[in-house]
């Protein structure tokens, strides 16, 4: 059994949670405790060592992430939970780190829980947390480290690494500088969501490239373009002009 806890600020968002887990997964998860202040889920972390916690990202006037720095290793599961922030929930798939939307539904919930019973090594665990802190701590910056799950385990690479994305219907490849070849099982519109910022452009329904590796575009009904790694990329015929003025752009 996974012995949980809650640390949140609002006690109705506590007791949506301790239903839903009492109600569908009371032989599987025993909440040990719930908690409504910094210190207070400081301490029930402490004393009662928990698997997994469901962390609330702000805690009054204090974060998760100040809460978590009093740890020198995270020795349990963490499913965030979060009001809606564009910026916030940007992190959390940065980092494929586990998260909540509020209110909490009964299927995301399912979906997490699925994903906690899935066993990760401790460096992993930390690596992805360490993405999440660097990429929600700070803004306004050209690159950032991502984590790529892929069948083998998790790739932490930086977003100026990947040269392109190449659609394969449900999954992704990814193409890096040092010549790898990573494949992801998700679909290519969720990375374009997370790299547009990033100076990445979807110039096919099949193709998100990284404008700073292109060498060479040539001219035609949609054109193509010549890469780094010299890969030729074919420009859509609707997307092209929205390519060509993001590429003056930079």
């Amino acid at each position: 059994m996974i012995k949980a806890i809650i640390i949140d600020d609002e006690q109705h968002c506590i007791d949506r949670l301790r239903y839903l887990l009492t109600t569908f997964f009371g032989k599987a998860i025993q909440v040990k405790g719930a908690f409504q202040t910094f210190e207070s889920g400081l301490r029930g972390i402490e004393e009662l060592k928990p698997d997994l916690v469901f962390l609330d990202i702000q805690i009054a006037d204090r974060t998760a992430f100040d809460l978590l720095d009093q740890f020198s290793e995270i020795g349990f599961e963490i499913i965030f939970t979060t009001a809606f922030d564009q910026y916030a929930i940007r992190a959390f798939k940065f980092s494929a780190v586990d998260y909540l939307l509020k209110p909490i539904d009964r299927d995301d919930l399912f979906s997490a829980l699925d994903r906690v019973r899935e066993k990760v090594s401790q460096s992993d665990r930390a690596m992805r947390f360490d993405v999440l802190f660097d990429h929600y701590r700070k803004t306004n910056i050209h690159s950032h480290r991502i984590a790529i799950s892929t069948i083998d385990g998790f790739y932490f690479i930086q977003t100026d690494e990947i040269i392109r994305c190449q659609a394969d219907i449900n999954y992704t490849h990814f193409f890096l500088m040092d010549k790898q070849k990573l494949t992801v099982a998700k679909p290519l519109k969720e990375f374009e969501e997370l790299l547009v910022d990033y100076q990445f452009y979807r110039v096919h329904n099949s193709h998100l490239v990284n404008l700073a590796f292109v060498k060479k575009y040539i001219k035609g009904k949609g054109g193509y373009l010549v890469m780094s790694d010299n890969s030729e990329i074919e420009v859509s015929t609707r997307r092209k002009e929205g390519f060509l003025k993001r590429l003056m752009e930079i």
